[in-house]
């Protein structure tokens, strides 16, 4: 699927983004949440960072899909969310003719 970059201001904390599009004509909107998670916070030993990506994943908010997993820095990690239904819809808008 082709993508288009989009730059946003990077602060602390989250991000709501709603992005309002046509695709093949249609009229969409799509919501996607910006989120830092600092390794400190997580519960599981500083070693073993990917557990704490997973479970970072495996708790999140279902109505939500992982979109990207951003660099890493020694304090956080940033994680980008998108709506599911809407990401649903919007994957079978671009693949009608």
């Amino acid at each position: 699927m082709p993508h288009i970059a989009i730059p946003i201001p990077s602060g602390p904390g989250k991000q709501e983004i709603e992005i309002d599009m046509k695709i093949n004509g249609k009229q969409q909107q799509i919501h996607y949440r910006v989120e830092l998670f600092y390794w400190s916070d997580c519960d599981i030993p500083k070693v073993s960072r990917v557990e704490c990506v997973r479970s970072i994943l495996t708790d999140y908010d279902q109505d939500w899909m992982l979109y990207f997993i951003g660099e890493p820095t020694e304090e956080f990690i940033p994680i980008i969310f998108v709506k599911k239904q809407e990401w649903s819809e919007q994957r079978r808008l671009v693949q009608q003719p």
